[in-house]
């Protein structure tokens, strides 16, 4: 693994067979991340939007965002607490059907805060505890085609859906590609800012340029717009490692997500031909088993035949109940 420093900005490769991702150090936020956080008039503003609120007062705003986050860990993007609500935001580059199970996790996290700052003694008490209301949302925009708003649930995860589960919670996931919920994009104008830079990143590799490359020519389009204009100037270097650093995040886990299935598809085939090779044994005793009664039956049906030609009953009869004797009169004409 070599460390190098580019513009200012500390990396090293991290290699995987013949793929490479750079992983940079001193990045530890997504840009959806460092937008809303950092500006809390713009997160609550897209908070207003998104519950039909009309706050006013950013410092109303509790960020409570997990803070132990490693590279390519688990970890969340947004938190924040405001009249008893607590919200959890994600943004998603692609679609994951687990986010409700992630939600879960992070949710009993903060839960826990709550709980400790309050006096972890107090949950052994007789008094209920009050916990703030959770809202679980995903910002979804991923170039696979998703609709506008949709519902994920953690009961879809568990392996008795037929059943109503004791436990459940929902996730709201939002598309927010460049021309989609033109609603919400009205009300929060950096949210329309942030889907309008990111589709020109994808319109620049769509072209064919590098990723690079795509989001410096991005961010000098968008200040000469006045397209998140302040915070591009000021950390643009950040924005890009930021950028570049989601770019081979996503990279990484479609190389790993790629292996896995060359992986499940080679076991798979291992475990056909081994549950084949099983059934085929398994149904060839069966056949084998059905066959050897048939000829077995034939036999003695032959023998009572002829049997009763040579005028034997009373041998019939004796053959049915004792099958030493049938044995015996079996080998007597050679069946």
């Amino acid at each position: 693994m070599k460390r190098k420093r580019v513009t200012g900005i500390v990396y090293r490769i991290f290699t995987m067979g013949r793929k490479k991702f750079p992983i940079y150090f001193n990045v530890k936020d997504r840009l959806f991340r460092f937008i809303f956080e950092n500006d809390r008039k713009a997160l609550l503003e897209l908070y207003n939007a998104l519950n039909d609120t009309n706050y006013q007062n950013p410092d109303d705003l509790k960020i409570m965002t997990i803070k132990n986050v490693i590279y390519m860990s688990m970890k969340n993007d947004l938190a924040f607490a405001i009249a008893g609500i607590l919200n959890l935001y994600e943004q998603q580059s692609s679609f994951n059907p687990n986010m409700p199970v992630r939600f879960f996790i992070y949710l009993g996290q903060e839960f826990q805060k709550v709980i400790a700052a309050n006096g972890m003694e107090r949950i052994y008490g007789t008094k209920l505890i009050k916990l703030p209301t959770p809202k679980c949302i995903v910002f979804y925009n991923g170039r696979q085609e998703e609709p506008e708003n949709q519902i994920l649930k953690l009961s879809d995860a568990f392996e008795h859906t037929e059943e109503y589960p004791d436990v459940e919670l929902k996730v709201r996931m939002i598309n927010i590609n460049y021309g989609h919920n033109p609603e919400l994009m009205e009300k929060c104008h950096r949210l329309w800012e942030y889907a309008f830079f990111v589709d020109q990143i994808n319109e620049g590799t769509r072209c064919g340029l590098a990723m690079r490359t795509a989001v410096n020519n991005a961010i000098d389009y968008c200040i000469q717009n006045n397209i998140l204009k302040d915070i591009l100037e000021e950390s643009r270097m950040e924005v890009v490692g930021m950028l570049l650093n989601e770019f081979n995040e996503h990279r990484y886990k479609k190389f790993i997500r790629e292996e896995a299935r060359e992986e499940g598809i080679a076991e798979g085939i291992a475990k056909g031909i081994a549950q084949g090779t099983a059934k085929g044994i398994a149904q060839g005793i069966e056949q084998g088993i059905a066959q050897g009664i048939e000829q077995g039956q034939n036999r003695v049906n032959l023998l009572y035949q002829k049997l009763r030609e040579d005028g034997r009953v009373e041998d019939i009869m004796k053959a049915i109940d004792n099958s030493d004797y049938l044995e015996q009169l079996l080998k007597e004409y050679e069946l």
